[in-house]
């Protein structure tokens, strides 16, 4: 659009101005707008009534980049309607500003594009929505600082009050408020005469001038006024806005400031520099993706360690929802990391539909069926669902530990954590971090920069300061922290290294990469900036593929050490890590993982079944040293020991077939809390339960084993606790979404339809009938006519007569004719209905499109 007028003449309204546009425009402000579409609008002019609403013009607002909004509020404090260039001299002032004049055809073509400006550019206007917004008044002073107009400050002045001005600038009185007003107004617009006349002010009066003119333009003054100030009062440069208060008008700022509305225009987007350490990996992207890599790794070993601590069950779902905060640091000692990082492997793990409430009367956390078919795809896979589920989901764990706006806690999966702009924030961040060469680490001020000059408004202040303080949830700049927190997140999760993209972070981006670089992409990013297109490769299964090759392959070996540990130099494969896992305890982790083997670990093999041979087999198997003497002999010892004694329930009996060790029991004084008595020579029973005897005997140094009623021993396992089927938390769209081409091109032509149906000069029927109500036709010639419009996706005009015998005229629009009845699109109704053929009375072609 540019600087071109929008027609041939200038329209008169905003219906007229979109009316001039083609399916192509439409279907761009329908795109930028959403909101628009809810429902369709039955033609042009609510097309446009809609458009001016305050809730669609307020969102419109809040998309605009720094730029065009600082051109919309140009238009707001210029005259209305307002020529193209005294746009552009409010933009870049008396000296001018090339960067202004190169940019100013793509703002002005935003704000078209968007129905916010309307006319030609002789007669620009901003809708009078925005313009209610963005112009100064007293309760919300404008983005520029400007104070009203003369005429809108003087309105309700006495005459004599305006003539002592006059008299007091050197201008000619005149008893007609409106010219001594138009007076007031050429002296303070008149670049030479203003000047003369400010020569004439004494030097404190302009003092005062330098402390108003940039903003805000309202100061108080006494009921005697120092003489600067009075000056200024008696020449119309501070005209009262109270008993107390005076205001600089618009025209004397204007003048002051070298006719700019803004201090600083910001025409061009703020660059993404590389930080200051970029050097030591610009140019060596190799080193980039094996730091990644090396943190995805851990990621995947994060989560697995978490969900495998909330195998048997998770900590319980708090009643409000959510995590208590015991719980939390709990799983957080567990992780071995701070509590607001294990908040975000538990949000992470969540979001990835692998953890959730199991919907029990006693409700838990656990794992869901999902977590157990991750555990089976190769290491890439699991790793880039993880980073899927991140880059789209609304839930946001930097969040936790603050309060909502009742001064209510926020914690980890519980409620009132999504935002609505996170999954485009972080998709942008990311999309800022693939325009620099790989390798390159950003400076992270640059792209908070950048993302401020894209949103301006989503930060908390602006057009609409309560709907912007509602889209921040009060913050100062909540897009500025989820930008913060993407950057540590995606270092953490692997999608970056040393602060650079990744090649894998870069393939999630999708294969057609970054979503643009320049500023119109900037300005354009939307709900669904975090979502493909579903053309081409899916982004999960080439982050996958790019990620593969750099990380390890599992081993399927360990290390065996003299002193009861086992050290794995690497991943290992799951069913030797699974059963590792049972016979040893994790001492360490890191570049290699430490096993420690105790009595009670190995207790816990023989209690799952093993037998000690099983388990020298194991070793000897997987072992790359020697088994050490003593592990064998630890195993063997506690072997022996393991079952000596046998344990049911009675409350709880243990029976053994060597007497002197129950007399040794018996004799401990720590068996006390037990209860126990003797039976018989081979039988102690104890007043507790079975679990809690096997506990205190294990405890006192034993290794008892659980029996079932027919004598046999017990084979415990660890019980895991899943949840019923789970579908990952859905993200919370950040209004509605964008609509895709079939939906447009239908909405552009019900909209086209209906507006010719408004608007339209119908032809006289055929046959008119002798009132000229309804048309008239033979039944040949309707059916044919109906045919044709079908064929043509043409609207027509038709009389018909419905079952109650009530006659009507209707514009429809065929879409199929069979069996005797014709199916049409109703521009009356806005609706598809069903007519039969021999209730039409005629039909009538619509007059041709003058246009």
């Amino acid at each position: 659009m540019g600087t071109m007028p929008e027609g041939s003449s200038s329209p008169r309204t905003l219906a007229e101005a979109l009316r001039t546009r083609d399916d192509e425009e439409l279907a761009a402000l329908l795109r930028a707008r959403p909101d628009l579409l809810n429902p369709v609008p039955n033609d042009v002019t609510q097309l446009a009534t809609r458009a001016g609403t305050r809730a669609s013009v307020v969102r419109a607002l809040e998309r605009l980049d720094r730029f065009a909004l600082q051109t919309a509020e140009a238009l707001a404090v210029a005259p209305d309607p307002a020529p193209y260039k005294t746009l552009l001299a409010l933009l870049s002032g008396d000296e001018g500003d090339p960067d202004v004049e190169a940019a100013l055809p793509r703002a002005l073509g935003v704000l078209r594009g968007q129905a916010l400006v309307w006319g030609g550019d002789d007669r620009l206007r901003l809708v009078r929505t925005a313009r209610e917004l963005l112009a100064p008044s007293p309760s919300r002073p404008s983005p520029t600082g400007l104070g009203p107009t003369v005429a809108e400050s003087t309105s309700g002045m006495s005459p004599g009050r305006l003539q002592d001005i006059l008299a007091a600038a050197g201008l000619s009185t005149t008893h007609d408020p409106v010219s001594a007003v138009a007076s007031l107004t050429s002296l303070f617009t008149d670049r030479r005469r203003m000047g003369a006349l400010l020569d004439t002010a004494p030097t404190e009066a302009l003092t005062v001038l330098d402390r108003l003119v940039w903003g805000p333009p309202y100061g108080e003054v006494t009921a005697n006024p120092a003489p600067p100030v009075q000056w200024l009062r008696d020449h119309g440069m501070l005209l009262p806005a109270s008993p107390r208060t005076v205001v600089l008008p618009r025209e004397v700022a204007l003048h002051l400031r070298g006719g700019r509305a803004h201090r600083v225009p910001e025409p061009v987007p703020p660059a993404v520099g590389p930080a200051a350490s970029a050097s030591l990996t610009q140019g060596r992207p190799q080193v980039v993706d094996s730091t990644a890599a090396g943190q995805a790794f851990t990621a995947l070993s994060t989560v697995e360690d978490l969900l495998q601590d909330w195998h048997e069950g998770g900590p319980a779902v708090m009643r409000s929802g959510g995590l208590s905060v015991r719980d939390l640091k709990r799983t957080a000692a567990a992780l071995d990391t701070g509590e607001q990082m294990a908040a975000f492997w538990i949000e992470l793990a969540y979001a990835a539909g692998l953890l959730a409430a199991d919907g029990e009367a006693d409700e838990r956390y656990a794992p869901t069926p999902a977590y157990d078919e991750w555990l089976t795809l190769p290491p890439a896979e699991r790793w880039a669902l993880l980073a899927s589920a991140w880059l789209t989901a609304t839930r946001t764990p930097g969040l936790i530990g603050g309060q909502d706006a009742k001064g209510r806690s926020l914690s980890a999966l519980g409620p009132d954590l999504d935002r609505s702009a996170a999954a485009e924030v972080r998709r942008r961040v990311l999309d800022l971090l693939a325009v620099l060469p790989a390798g390159t680490a950003p400076d992270p001020e640059t792209v908070l920069a950048r993302l401020r000059w894209e949103r301006p408004l989503r930060g908390g202040t602006g057009a609409d300061a309560n709907a912007a303080r509602s889209a921040a949830d009060g913050s100062v700049d909540l897009r500025s922290r989820v930008a913060a927190w993407t950057l540590t997140e995606a270092e953490t999760l692997g999608v970056t290294g040393r602060g650079a993209l990744s090649a894998h972070g870069r393939a999630l981006l999708g294969p057609s990469g970054p979503s643009g670089t320049g500023p119109d992409a900037a300005r354009t990013p939307g709900p669904d900036a975090s979502r493909t297109t579903g053309a081409g490769p899916d982004p999960v299964a080439l982050a996958a593929a790019a990620l593969a090759p750099l990380l390890p392959e599992p081993l399927d070996h360990v290390l065996l050490q003299a002193d009861l540990t086992a050290v794995a130099p690497g991943p290992l494969e799951r069913p030797l890590a699974e059963t590792l896992a049972v016979l040893a305890d994790v001492e360490s982790k890191g570049g290699a993982t430490v096993y420690r083997f105790t009595p009670g670990s190995v207790r816990r093999a023989l209690d799952a079944g093993r037998s000690a041979s099983d388990l020298h087999t194991f070793l000897a198997t997987h072992s790359r040293t020697p088994v050490p003497q003593p592990l064998s002999y630890l195993i063997d010892d506690v072997a022996r020991r393991h079952g000596h004694l046998r344990i049911g329930a009675a409350s709880a009996y243990v029976r053994c077939d060597d007497d002197a060790m129950l007399d040794e029991i018996l004799a401990d004084k720590r068996s006390q809390g037990l209860r126990l008595r003797r039976l018989a020579p081979t039988v102690i029973a104890a007043q507790a339960d079975p679990g809690a005897l096997l506990d205190g005997l294990r405890s006192m140094g034993y290794a008892p084993a659980a029996e079932s009623a027919e004598g046999d021993v017990l084979i415990t396992r660890a019980h895991a606790r899943r949840t019923p089927p789970r579908t990952p938390p859905a993200p919370v769209p950040d209004g509605p979404p964008v609509p895709d081409p079939t939906l447009l091109g239908a909405a552009v032509k019900a909209i086209r339809a209906g507006d010719l149906a408004a608007t339209v000069e119908r032809k006289p029927a055929p046959e008119p009938s002798p009132n000229g109500s309804l048309p008239r036709s033979s039944s040949a010639e309707t059916l044919a006519t109906v045919q044709a419009a079908a064929m043509t996706g043409s609207a027509i005009w038709i009389g018909y007569v419905n079952a109650e015998g009530s006659a009507s005229q209707r514009v429809i629009a065929p879409v199929r004719v069979e069996g005797g009845f014709v199916t049409a699109y109703d521009h009356t109704a806005d609706e598809v209905r069903t007519y039969p053929l021999h209730r039409i009375t005629g039909v009538a072609e619509l007059a041709d499109d003058s246009a």
